[in-house]
């Protein structure tokens, strides 16, 4: 059985990603299709509107044959570390390919665009250093450096401003810098850019502009036309159980209490934590009512706001720099859902999976999947607040989902 992978977080899913999975297919005429999937933590530094269980069903019933989890080391890495984790997993797992949407929609440009940066690394690393010496960004740093490179060699490359080419380009490196023999491929982006606001009478919008949407209106069915029904559904359903969907506004008050109780020192201690900011952290926590008034007083020239969200994740879950200086690759696969398809993939491919197929987590002692049921325990304790509903699944008894 041929195997595409895909990186998804379906923060829900939406029929742009039911369009995205349809074309892997296709591209990669595979007869299966693999995704590994964050958490209950994304790689923006967020927490997901709905838990990984929901989010597995909307995936199963989209079409995906095997949901796998991406743990929170890598789900709320840094593109970089991100794509390695997601990419290992795939690998591992046995794809033959892995498809991912993009701006650009063409495989060539990236392949250029990684021979370019990977044969001037010295050049770029220097471009790199000059821009962050201006006080710019890391992101704009990198940007820099790009633009400087291409102009040098010119050739067809791709737009590296666009966020799903970034995340393209760090799959490829990802693969490359693993010597994996999985095939990348690339399904053109339609409709709706990444951080398109939901437009009237579309049938396809960006995962951004749902939230936005449902953020700015409780009525759910001012996104319905943009979601498969399976989608609509499940949502529809989490809401009647727990009145809200999760978000740093949501979390707030745990996110608060959670940098206020600590000391600036204390929280230097945790992942992604640099140069000082420990100190505003706590100031403004003490004055601000709302995360979004919290962010706007940390947020400068030097820290990007996806950057900020991702220490506050590390800060609220309790992730420490140790911790993420312990994990050097992936050292399980969570297995969250199958297709009775998937089902028999794995039957087929079980004995050559070089890492362990975790289903009964109980069972399992592994430092790397502690973290994950612990940042699942602190999401769920957020969510289950002020609700009188059933407890969400506890993530270590949980099975995989069967559909």
């Amino acid at each position: 059985m041929q195997a595409v992978g895909i990186v998804v977080e379906y923060n829900p899913f939406h029929n742009g990603h039911a369009y995205h999975l349809e074309q892997a297919k296709k591209v990669a005429q595979a007869d299966i299709v693999i995704a590994v999937m964050s958490g209950n933590f994304l790689q923006r530094g967020e927490p997901a509107m709905v838990d990984k269980w929901t989010r597995t069903k909307m995936a199963l019933a989209g079409g995906v044959d095997i949901v796998i989890e991406l743990p929170y080391v890598y789900s709320t890495a840094p593109a970089t570390d991100f794509a390695k984790g997601a990419i290992s997993l795939l690998s591992a797992i046995g794809c033959d390919s892995f498809a991912f949407g993009s701006e650009d929609g063409a495989i060539q440009p990236f392949m250029n665009t990684f021979q370019l940066i990977n044969n001037h690394r010295t050049e770029y690393d220097a471009f790199i250093k000059k821009s962050l010496k201006t006080g710019a960004s890391y992101p704009k740093s990198l940007h820099y450096a790009y633009e400087q490179l291409s102009q040098k060699f010119p050739a067809t490359y791709i737009d590296l401003a666009q966020p799903n080419n970034i995340l393209g380009f760090h799959y490829i490196e990802a693969a490359m810098m693993l010597d994996s023999n999985i095939k990348p491929l690339t399904i053109p982006r339609i409709a709706a850019g990444y951080h398109d606001a939901l437009q009237e009478g579309a049938s396809i919008a960006s995962a951004t502009g749902i939230r936005k949407a449902l953020a700015a209106t409780s009525a759910l069915q001012s996104v319905q036309d943009v979601l498969p029904k399976a989608s609509f559904d499940y949502l529809a359903d989490w809401y009647e159980k727990y009145g809200k969907f999760a978000s740093w506004e949501t979390f707030w008050p745990f996110l608060q209490f959670t940098l206020i109780r600590h000391t600036p020192n204390e929280l230097t201690r945790y992942a992604e934590v640099t140069e000082g900011i420990e100190h505003a952290l706590i100031k403004a926590a003490k004055t601000s009512l709302s995360f979004s008034s919290f962010m706007e007083k940390i947020k400068s020239k030097r820290y990007t706001w996806t950057r900020l969200q991702r220490m506050l994740t590390h800060i609220y879950t309790g992730f420490t720099k140790e911790q993420l200086q312990s994990f050097d690759a992936p050292s399980n696969i969570r297995l969250l859902g199958m297709s009775k398809n998937g089902q028999a993939y794995l039957g087929m491919h079980k004995k050559d999976i070089p890492l362990p197929l975790i289903s009964r987590v109980a069972a399992m002692d592994d430092t790397m999947l502690a973290v994950d049921i612990h940042a699942a325990e602190v999401y769920n304790l957020s969510i289950e607040h002020g609700t009188k509903e059933q407890s969400l699944p506890k993530d270590y008894q949980t099975p995989p989902i069967r559909f």
